[in-house]
């Protein structure tokens, strides 16, 4: 089996276990959260509390269920065509392991949002009156985050360069 496919492979199934664990405990939290008072787990710290979430990140843009769809579709078309011009060298496994997570995250609110018509959240942070979320959200919340010290701080310009369709022509890739 040659490089590249298996780089598709073990894509593939890292992003359908992630997917996997994020729709199980949405499946928990509707079986065991919703229509209940919430369950503390650190008093006034940290709780679980279900929440039927219409809009996006934080609750901004309610009720906007078709664009959210439209745009993931093509946010994930996005990224799989950027996935297919990253290498596969050890150098780039961190941006792709990014990729998985942010994938993860973004098809796992998908699917809430096709099927249901609304995401499922349920952590909460009353401590700090953070906006209730889910799996989901702290692959993609993180992911950025990663992303971010990544190209500050491991990456340099000409790593990024791969990207570049005059880079991928004199390198022939």
């Amino acid at each position: 089996m040659n490089q590249k496919l298996k780089k598709y492979i073990s894509t593939a199934v890292g992003v359908l276990a992630l997917l996997l664990l994020d729709q199980y405990t949405k499946i928990l939290a509707l079986r065991f959260l919703k229509d209940q008072p919430a369950v503390v787990i650190l008093k006034g710290v940290f709780e679980l509390q279900y929440l039927e979430n219409r809009g996006a990140a934080f609750g901004m843009m309610q009720n906007q269920r078709f664009f959210f769809l439209i745009i993931t579709v093509v946010v994930l078309g996005i990224m799989v065509y950027l996935y297919s011009l990253t290498p596969v060298t050890r150098r780039y496994l961190p941006l792709r392991l990014c990729m998985v997570f942010l994938a993860a995250g973004a098809a796992g609110n998908f699917i809430d949002r096709l099927l249901r018509g609304y995401v499922v959240d349920f952590f909460y942070f009353s401590l700090i009156d953070f906006p209730i979320f889910n799996v989901a959200d702290i692959y993609v919340t993180v992911t950025f985050f990663v992303l971010v010290l990544l190209i500050f701080f491991y990456y340099k310009e000409e790593d990024l360069m791969i990207y570049s369709r005059q880079y991928r022509k004199e390198h022939q890739i």
